[in-house]
């Protein structure tokens, strides 16, 4: 089913190549053309909202939003923006390595297709499956911007691009379900603690709308930011239940209060306590 607009946003796997006319491998392909190609205009008018919900990302993403079809919502969605009178490129696809450098999405960077060409926009589209996942429109000789560049981008969730392209540095991790299915990052999702604030020893976890830390090297032990503290070695309350959610060799494990993540290891049980408040370093 088609989605409506979105556009991308963190790390990506590959390195990113600039608009001054380097080449990069493979970023566009010529592909297989998925089974309902977007019939739409290219030049919808979009505009920014202050909002991350999934119709503020349909709002803000135009036609690159309308090109997607997730099994999902949207999963991230931006435009119309701009590139300075200095930036844009000869061919529109030096104007969709200007996406990358200009964001730095969480999208792959190379294995895109042409999936409509009009006289001053191009969609460019990453498939899986035969269908849109990421969609990209750039644009020619915009108001004060001469050249190609992007004009809106949308993406599905990460859970639904190949796992070896969401496996390199700087992704979400994404977890599965008991059935082996990959679980969208809107559910649950889990990443290491940033390495320039002094966290590389923690671990964050995302689930039902809380948050949960582990915390074996004691960083956050002397703060306020957490309801209570990490034990890796404990035991699973009886009143806990198997959510089904894996990583790795990680299964998790939530008590209905949903107090506290218990996340059964080949080692044992540990618990995670949940993040009192909001927090972040400089």
């Amino acid at each position: 089913m088609r989605s409506g607009l979105a556009a991308a946003t963190v790390l990506v796997a590959a390195a990113a190549m600039g608009c001054d006319g380097a080449s990069g491998p493979d970023v566009v392909v010529e592909g297989t053309p998925p089974a309902t190609p977007y019939r739409g205009p290219l030049d919808i008018p979009a505009k920014e909202v202050d909002a991350t919900t999934a119709q503020a990302m349909r709002t803000a993403s135009g036609a690159a939003g309308r090109a997607l079809e997730c099994d999902g919502e949207i999963y991230w969605g931006t435009g119309p923006d701009g590139w300075s009178d200095s930036d844009g490129g000869d061919s529109p696809e030096d104007g969709l390595r200007l996406f990358f450098d200009m964001f730095d999405p969480e999208v792959p960077r190379d294995g895109y297709r042409v999936e409509r060409r009009d006289a001053d926009r191009v969609l460019y589209s990453y498939d899986v499956g035969g269908r849109t996942k990421v969609a990209v429109v750039v644009a020619r000789d915009q108001r004060g911007r001469p050249g190609w560049g992007p004009e809106t981008n949308a993406s599905c969730d990460p859970s639904e691009l190949p796992a070896s392209v969401t496996s390199g540095p700087g992704w979400p991790e994404i977890w599965t379900d008991a059935h082996g299915r990959r679980v969208p990052v809107s559910k649950i999702t889990s990443s290491a603690g940033d390495g320039h604030c002094g966290w590389q020893s923690a671990h964050f976890l995302t689930a039902g709308g809380r948050t949960y830390v582990r915390d074996p090297q004691g960083v956050f032990a002397h703060d306020s930011v957490l309801a209570g503290r990490y034990d890796g070695a404990t035991t699973m309350p009886a009143d806990a239940h198997d959510t089904g959610y894996r990583f790795r060799a990680w299964r998790l494990w939530l008590t209905d209060d949903g107090g506290t993540a218990y996340v059964r290891t080949p080692h044992g049980v540990e618990a995670w306590p949940k993040e009192r408040r909001g927090f972040a370093c400089d």
